[in-house]
């Protein structure tokens, strides 16, 4: 029988908590529970009136890896559900806005990913991504060099970014914009990402052909189309260790000199919580959220 465990008055079953899920560091899915319930306060703001599609590896990252995007069988009534919009037709998804949730879908296995919209206003986009991808020899030391372009770049349009690692091999951009749509916004991210690779053509590749990659740093802008989503702030990975899309500093990004400066572990993470709260919290209180020109 599933063990049943009382979170914040809800009943949320969990199961195999100590399953290894990465052999290479032995980290198992209690320790994944427990990582999550720790970063709870700084991740649910990011989650909150977003639908989520769910990236689940059940048996590690090693074994099958599938997306969830419509309301899992099995979920329970008490778990936020909304209807979104799809070129298909509607569809129902899971909204992720409390702890009990947040435990709930942790225990699933799974990367969480939103849309650059909430749930209540699809049609607007109150994001903006980028998704900067290192292709071979580059790392995320080349990453860094571009997301300051941009991140200047940005600002001159009275927008502010905010950096995260991909918790992979690359690292992500966001900002909080109003009064835009998807179309827009993929519109202006993709004009950006042309001129990026004008000024820094042996840096940046905006095309996705893989061709063009090596040495170079894909500036990846379609993430902000309407049905695209991007890997959530604080989500651990699906990789070979269990890494963490983690929020960093301007300085950290301004002082990368090495590809494992920028690659941090679940338990760093806590840590970092711990000593600095969300270092993107801007982003969700909506502190300068630019109006796209």
């Amino acid at each position: 029988m599933t063990p049943i465990t009382e979170v914040e008055g809800r009943r949320v079953p969990l199961s195999n908590l100590d399953k290894v899920l990465y052999p290479q560091t032995g980290f198992t899915k209690g320790e994944l529970l427990h990582y999550y319930a720790s970063v709870a306060d700084v991740m649910l703001p990011h989650l909150r009136d977003r639908a989520v599609s769910l990236l689940r590896y059940p048996d590690g990252p090693d074994g099958q890896v599938f997306f969830t995007k419509n309301v899992p069988p099995g979920t329970p009534d008490w778990v936020m559900t909304a209807e979104v919009p799809r070129s298909e037709g509607p569809a129902r998804m899971v909204v992720v806005r409390d702890l009990p949730s947040l435990v709930w879908a942790a225990n699933l296995v799974a990367e969480f990913h939103t849309h650059q919209w909430l749930v209540q206003s699809p049609g607007e986009a109150d994001r903006l991504v980028f998704d900067l991808d290192p292709g071979a020899p580059a790392t995320v030391v080349q990453c860094c060099e571009v997301a300051l372009w941009l991140r200047d770049r940005l600002a001159a349009d009275g927008i502010e970014a905010y950096a995260k690692t991909a918790g992979s091999k690359g690292l992500h951009l966001l900002a909080a914009v109003w009064g835009s749509s998807p179309e827009r916004t993929s519109e202006y991210a993709k004009a950006l990402a042309v001129e990026a690779e004008r000024a820094l053509p042996r840096l940046v590749v905006h095309r996705m052909a893989r061709s063009l990659r090596p040495g170079r740093v894909f500036v990846d802008w379609s993430q902000n189309a309407g049905r695209k989503t991007t890997a959530a702030p604080y989500t651990v990975r699906a990789r070979v260790a269990p890494l963490v899309s983690a929020p960093v500093t301007w300085e950290e990004v301004e002082g990368c000199r090495g590809a494992q400066e920028l690659e941090f572990s679940a338990g760093d993470v806590v840590g970092r919580v711990r000593e600095s709260g969300d270092l993107m919290r801007g982003l969700v209180e909506g502190r300068r959220a630019g109006r796209l020109p």
